[in-house]
């Protein structure tokens, strides 16, 4: 009899042994020994079920004492997420055989409405739920192929495949449906891209879903994006900002008008680094209002308009009405266009704090992008008083945290600033962190405060690169700069920095 902590698989003999029994005894076939089979099993001693077993898998069982979370997660690994409820969803359609194989042949035609509100397809869609959140991953995404479907997590940023059982292929129809019902879509239109929301509670959390659906040439593809409307709120200090990065931020969100831009491409955490700002200065003094699309967190204290342009409600209606209502602070979720661009600056200029985001590379370009739409350069110099550029780095495990050495040429081609006595961490991997050696995520930012020189520099329309360049010397620390200084803490790794980071040319 053995013992270990883990294992791995021989996924042949799988196939030996239906998904019912393993679920039924909590075992599963590990390896062939010689003439033994090695299965993990719980319980030892249960010789009926060693017997049993041996019938089935056509050898003499040897046990392997495992935990039963470990089988468990062993099941779901190799079987695929929700197999137990798929194998019952097949058994209950009644139109399916299975094959030696453990395929299972065509299915006939089935009713994906009605089969949305089975049991077990509801329960499979809860399950999907479950590992979602038990795995920290902040979207879900469905996608029909031609000869299946493919499910998969974003979690700290990469999307990683769930296992899946094969026969769910026949099942995404009514799977489909099933999260429209939730998210009250429109289950009969299946042409059009579609969007809805869910709200559920798991595990005493509110959990807010963001849905949406678009048809694809093998059937519509469905994303879910994940929002725990119960999380504790982050705090700047929260958010990764170096010390004196922090310090120069603060000042500006103290500031009694004016524009901060917060500008990165979607999923980079400027929402959060908003709510964090408008946290860190809400007082029962002054008003702050937002419009924003949507409004993914309330925050009490603070009035929150979400936009609606099927009824005409834009972010430049919103900001010109907010205006009417007396507000200290406001905050601008996009500036998209020129009205609302023009409307912020009116706002900043008539004695308000103006928070907004804008979709651009750096800090830098934020300022272009606004005289690109057509707002004058002047009005641009004397309204926006700093811009934080930011990124979202995954951060080293550490639970598998080792120390070591990179190779220095390659840090020199790197330009990476090398001093004596510099420390390398990695994680090497685990179950905790599903192997990446990466858990959570942090920021890497890039602050342009705006000066009398920089004015001038913006005024005389001077292109990104030259905006760039005046702010280095006027002490901004570039995003890439930034995050070398947290490859240098042990924050993060040399290849995280480099994939969300561009080289900086201008140094």
């Amino acid at each position: 009899m053995e013992k270990t902590p883990g294992f791995d698989i021989d996924q042949n003999l799988l196939l030996k042994l239906p998904l019912k029994i393993a679920s039924k005894f909590k075992v599963i076939p590990v390896k062939e020994d010689n003439n033994h089979i090695i299965v993990a099993v719980t319980d030892p001693n249960n010789i009926q079920m060693l017997d049993e077993l041996a019938l089935i898998l056509g050898k003499k069982v040897k046990p392997l004492i495992a935990g039963e979370e470990e089988i468990t997660a062993s099941i779901k690994r190799y079987y695929g997420v929700g197999a137990d409820t798929v194998a019952r969803m097949v058994a209950e359609s009644g139109s399916a055989t299975v094959e030696k194989n453990g395929e299972f042949k065509e299915l006939e035609e089935i009713d994906d409405t009605a089969l949305a509100q089975d049991a077990s397809v509801i329960q499979f869609v809860n399950q999907i739920f479950i590992e979602a959140l038990k795995e920290r991953a902040t979207d879900i995404h469905l996608e029909p192929q031609q000869k299946g479907l493919k499910i998969r997590f974003r979690v700290d940023g990469n999307l990683r495949d769930v296992p899946i059982p094969p026969a769910l292929k026949y099942f995404r129809g009514a799977i489909v449906s099933r999260i429209k019902i939730m998210a009250e879509m429109n289950i009969a239109e299946r042409r059009l891209p579609q969007d809805g929301r869910i709200e559920m509670k798991s595990g005493g959390k509110q959990i807010d879903c963001r849905v949406s659906t678009i048809p694809t040439l093998y059937g519509e593809g469905v994303v879910l994006r994940i929002l725990d409307k119960t999380s504790v709120r982050y705090g700047l200090p929260e958010l990764g900002m170096l010390p004196d990065t922090l310090v120069k931020f603060e000042k500006l969100i103290e500031k009694p008008y004016g524009i901060i831009l917060v500008t990165g491409p979607t999923g980079s955490g400027k929402t959060t680094t908003l709510y964090s700002a408008l946290s860190k200065i809400n007082s029962p003094e002054i008003k702050i209002m937002t419009v924003e699309e949507p409004v993914e967190y309330s925050v009490e204290g603070i009035n929150q308009i979400p936009v609606n342009s099927k009824i005409g409600l834009t972010f430049a209606r919103g900001l010109r009405h907010i205006l009417r209502h007396d507000p200290d602070i406001i905050m601008v979720g996009e500036i998209r266009d020129l009205e609302t661009a023009e409307i912020a600056i009116r706002a900043s200029l008539t004695g308000h704090l103006v928070f907004a985001t804008l979709h651009t590379n750096d800090a830098a370009g934020a300022a272009t992008r606004l005289i690109d739409m057509g707002v004058e350069p002047y009005l641009v110099a004397s309204s926006v008083v700093g811009i934080l550029a930011q990124r979202l780095i995954r951060v080293i495990d550490g639970n598998c945290k080792v120390e070591y050495q990179p190779d220095k040429e390659y840090l020199k081609d790197l330009k990476f600033k090398l001093s004596n006595g510099e420390k390398f961490y990695k994680g090497k991997g685990c179950e905790q962190c599903l192997n990446t050696g990466y858990y959570g995520r942090s920021g890497i930012y890039e602050l342009l405060v705006i000066n009398e020189a920089l004015k001038k520099t913006i005024m005389d329309r001077a292109m990104a690169s030259e905006i760039k360049a005046a702010a280095i010397a006027n002490g901004m620390r570039t995003l890439r700069e930034d995050g070398w200084e947290k490859v240098k803490k042990g924050i993060t790794t040399i290849n995280e920095i480099i994939k969300v980071t561009q080289e900086d040319e201008t140094i």
